[in-house]
């Protein structure tokens, strides 16, 4: 048998840890993008305990801001987007990726919180530990969720019991609250989570499935999204249910088609993870237009900064380089570059500066979101096709190697170069 475990509105229940006057009171952390990483003086910042696919790993805490300070902006107005609520705010509407502004008339006596992403992220490597210790195979499927096997290891008559022990433990021992999703296979026991909130243990037998599904909404689950929902609708499949009969739709859409249909069905033999091979790095930031163009250029370089030290710390070695921008009006622009070159800080910045070059292509409009990227990374290591290039490829990436390890030691912000300033 496979649980599936979920922290329940996580976020506002790990302020609640910190804070016992927040129990029972409707809260939500809300968010805005965080742009002190383009401030010119140093910032603490903090490493994720956390090494997965799902998480960037450099992160900063609001703990130095009231909530006042953090949403309201300097005309006084309130802003971010709400990332998680309590029961009690959803109760009156509250809802995620609602804005601050929204959420506060839903509900006027809505405590609104600023996010504290190491401590998040240290609940969460608290929770990872423990489960360690008790369960012989689990999965970190994000920072809020985990897949455990335990099939071998807990008897099937057992697993409820099991699964109650558990969810006791975790409140007793780091004081979050979690509701589990028992099933023979990963995604029916996600999809069952979602029954045994708040607080709650829903266990669906092999033989219950059938019926379990059958008048369940085919946006409920996990993997089903907008796009595939469209499809779907077209051809008169509402609930999970209607899924049943359809395998030779779903066999003509290929592979994907048919993992689907098994795991709706709850047939699919999919193992737990041990870990996840990150795909790619990005890191970005959307604030108030601006139109001048060399402080773009600044703000490219610092998230390049970034961008290279967590490249650097999981020692991945990236071919391709990616940038995006938004304007003001919406509209987007971006542009990607492989290459054979070995990877260092100072040709990712000259690369990045670019692409940004050439994406560019509304100069009079200001620009309010960057987001820069690498992936396809290299498990060998990188040579260059540019023999002229070779031995500068080779002193550029030594003196990144350099001070990522500085970097490393005191800081991300103790050495910046002169673009920066």
């Amino acid at each position: 048998m496979k649980l599936h475990i979920d922290i329940d509105c996580f976020f506002a229940s790990a302020h609640r840890i910190q804070n016992p006057k927040l129990y029972n009171i409707p809260i939500a952390v809300g968010g805005r993008s965080n742009l002190n990483i383009f401030d010119r003086k140093n910032q603490i910042r903090k490493l994720s305990t956390i090494d997965g696919a799902f998480t960037s790993s450099i992160l900063s805490s609001n703990d130095d801001k009231t909530s006042d300070e953090y949403f309201r902006d300097i005309d006084g107005r309130i802003r971010g987007i709400i990332t998680t609520s309590s029961y009690e705010a959803r109760a009156f509407g509250v809802k995620t990726a609602m804005s601050a502004a929204e959420a506060l008339r839903y509900c006027p006596h809505l405590k609104l919180i600023p996010p504290n992403y190491p401590l998040y992220h240290e609940l969460s490597h608290k929770l990872k530990l423990l489960l360690e210790q008790e369960i012989p195979s689990i999965e970190q499927f994000s920072i809020d969720e985990f897949f455990c096997d335990v099939t071998g290891w807990i008897k099937d008559e057992d697993i409820f019991k099991f699964a109650k022990k558990i969810k006791q433990q975790i409140f007793n021992e780091i004081g979050l609250p979690v509701s589990i999703g028992i099933a023979n296979t990963k995604w029916i026991a996600k999809l069952a989570t979602e029954d045994a909130k708040p607080y709650g243990i829903k266990l669906v037998q092999q033989h219950e499935v059938e019926s379990y599904i059958q008048n369940i909404p085919i946006s409920k689950f996990p993997g089903i999204g907008s796009g595939y929902q469209e499809r779907l609708l077209q051809r008169g499949i509402k609930t999970l249910g209607d899924i049943k009969s359809r395998k030779a739709l779903f066999d003509s859409w290929g592979k994907n088609g048919t993992q689907l249909y098994n795991r709706t069905n709850g047939i699919d033999e999919e193992k737990i993870q041990l870990s996840h091979k990150k795909k790619s790095i990005g890191l970005g930031r959307t604030f108030d237009g601006i139109s001048d163009r060399e402080e773009i250029k600044r703000r490219i370089t610092i998230l390049a900064r970034h961008v290279t030290f967590l490249a650097y710390k999981g020692d991945h070695k990236p071919h391709t380089y990616s940038l995006q921008i938004r304007y003001q009006y919406g509209s987007k622009s971006s542009d990607y570059i492989n290459t054979n070159r070995i990877f260092s800080e100072q040709y990712f910045k000259q690369e990045l500066l670019i692409l940004f070059s050439r994406i560019d292509v509304h100069p009079s409009h200001s620009i309010i979101q960057i987001n820069i990227s690498i992936s396809n990374f290299s498990e060998n290591k990188q040579t260059t096709l540019d023999l002229f290039s070779y031995e500068d490829d080779t002193v550029s990436a030594k003196l990144t190697d350099s001070l990522q390890k500085l970097r490393d030691k005191f800081g991300i912000d103790i050495i910046k170069s002169g673009g920066e300033f």
